[in-house]
C-alpha cells in the first residue's frame, strides 16, 4: 500500500524534507484537519450538551477502537486525558505519602516520569531504585530480580525505551515474571509501543496499568492521552478532577468524594477534545482502508533495513552500524538509536544533517532516527555525509 496519499498536506508543507523525527513529532494524515474542524461545529451543533455528546458517543467509540487494537475486552476502562504526565500524577497520588513508599523503575523512563519520580524522591520516605537498561541482554532478568528484592509498592516500566528504541521482548512473560515475585502494581509506559509495535494486552487485562497517546504513532497529534486501567482496583486518586464522577454529577451529594465504576476514576476535569476527534479519525481511516498495525510494522522494519544499508554505502568513521546501540532489529521499536563519542558531535551533527533537510533529534550522546509509513526506501539518501568527516 502507499501510505504517502494519506499524508499530502504534511508532505507538501515539507517538500524535499527526509523525516526521521516522527518518533517524537509524526506527521499527521490528511483526515485529521477536517476531524478538528469537526470538533469546533459539534462544540456549535451542542453547546451546553457538548459533554453529554462526547461522553455519549466520541468517548465510548475510541475507547472501543483502543480496545480493538490492545485485545481488550473493557473498554470502558480506558480513560483520557491530556498527557501521560497527569494520568501518571494521578495514579501516584493513589498512594499513601505519609507511609514509606518504595518504587522500581529504570534509568531510561521518558521525561514525564523520570522528571517527576526524581522530585518525588528528595522526600524522605521515598525508596527510589532505577535499574540500569544496559547491557541490555540482561535487561529483563535484572529487573525481575530486583522486583524480588525491593518487593515495592509500585513497579513502573517502559514498553520501547524512548533512549534507545529497545523493546521488551514479550510483554506479557516480563509482566508474569514480575508479578510471581511481587504483588506491586504494576505500569507500562507504551507510548512508544502504542500502534507501533503489534500489542495484545489480553492475558495482562486487570492487571496492568498500560499508559499511552496519540502525539506519536497514532498520528492524531498532542493532546490526547490515555490509560487503561485495572477493573475493580480500590484506588481512590487524592489528584482528581469533576470528570471522575460524571454522569452522576445531578445526584446528591455523600460525605465521601465518589467516583466513576470504571475507568474515569482516573479522570481530571475539562479539556479541549480536538485531539480526540483527530484519534479518531487516524482510527477510522485504517478500519476503512484495513491498514494493521502488524502491516505498518513490517513496513517500517523494512525501511530500517533499507535505512542502515544506505548508511552503509556512505562509510561514515562515527556514524555507522557499530554504533547503534540495539543492532537485533527485532528487539526495537520504530526508531534506531545510534551512540557517538561525545555529545557536542552529536550536537554537531544533527545540525549539519537538518541544514540539509535531513531532520532528526538527540538526547545527550545519542542520535536518533525514525520511520514511519509515510517514508519509502527510495527516498533515502545520506550522501551529504560524504562531506562530514569525523575522524
Amino acid at each position: 500500500m502507499n501510505y504517502k496519499t494519506f499524508y499530502h498536506r504534511f508532505l507538501q508543507a515539507n517538500s524535499g524534507v527526509q523525516h526521521f523525527a516522527c518518533h517524537s513529532h509524526h506527521y499527521w494524515p490528511d483526515v485529521t484537519r477536517d476531524a478538528a474542524l469537526a470538533y469546533w461545529d459539534d462544540s456549535a451543533r451542542w453547546v451546553d450538551d457538548k459533554w453529554d455528546f462526547i461522553f455519549g458517543e466520541k468517548v465510548p467509540k475510541v475507547q472501543q477502537q483502543i480496545a480493538q487494537l490492545l485485545q481488550l475486552t473493557k473498554p470502558q476502562q480506558i480513560v483520557f486525558a491530556p498527557n501521560t504526565h497527569e494520568l501518571l500524577f494521578r495514579l501516584l497520588s493513589c498512594f499513601d505519602w505519609q507511609h514509606p513508599l518504595k518504587i522500581l523503575a529504570t534509568d531510561s523512563e521518558f521525561h514525564s516520569f523520570s522528571r517527576q519520580i526524581k522530585r518525588l524522591s528528595e522526600l524522605p520516605n521515598l525508596d527510589l531504585v532505577l535499574v540500569p537498561t544496559e547491557p541490555f541482554a540482561s535487561f529483563e532478568q535484572r529487573f525481575v530480580e530486583e522486583s524480588q528484592k525491593l518487593q515495592p509498592d509500585l513497579v513502573f516500566c517502559s514498553q520501547v525505551f524512548f533512549n534507545s528504541g529497545v523493546a521488551i521482548a514479550d510483554l506479557t512473560t516480563f509482566v508474569a515474571a514480575i508479578a510471581d515475585v511481587t504483588d506491586a502494581t504494576i505500569a507500562i509506559d507504551g507510548y512508544h509501543g502504542f500502534m507501533a509495535l503489534p500489542t495484545d494486552l489480553s492475558v495482562l487485562e486487570g492487571r496492568i496499568f498500560y499508559l499511552a497517546g496519540s502525539y506519536k504513532y497514532a498520528q492524531g497529534g498532542e493532546g490526547c492521552c490515555f490509560m487503561v486501567v485495572p477493573k475493580d482496583n480500590q484506588f481512590r486518586p487524592l489528584y482528581t478532577g469533576w470528570f471522575a464522577e460524571f454522569g452522576t454529577l445531578a445526584q446528591a451529594k455523600t460525605t465521601q468524594v465518589q467516583y466513576s465504576q470504571d475507568g474515569y476514576q482516573f479522570a481530571g476535569a475539562t479539556m479541549d477534545f480536538t485531539a480526540l476527534y483527530r484519534l479518531e479519525a487516524v482510527l477510522d481511516l485504517y478500519q476503512q482502508q484495513q491498514i494493521t498495525v502488524s502491516a505498518v510494522h513490517q513496513h517500517v522494519q523494512q525501511l530500517q533495513q533499507a535505512f542502515l544499508a544506505e548508511l552503509e554505502r556512505q562509510q561514515h568513521p562515527i556514524l555507522n552500524f557499530t554504533a547503534l546501540l540495539q543492532q537485533d532489529l527485532a528487539s526495537h521499536g520504530h526508531f534506531l538509536t545510534f551512540k557517538l563519542p561525545t555529545t557536542q558531535q552529536v550536537s554537531e551533527l544533527a545540525s549539519y544533517l537538518k541544514l540539509h533537510k535531513v531532520h532528526t533529534d538527540y538526547r545527550g550522546d545519542r542520535l536518533r532516527f525514525g520511520f514511519a509509513p509515510y517514508q519509502e526506501a527510495a527516498d533515502f539518501d545520506l550522501s551529504c555525509l560524504r562531506h562530514y568527516k569525523e575522524e
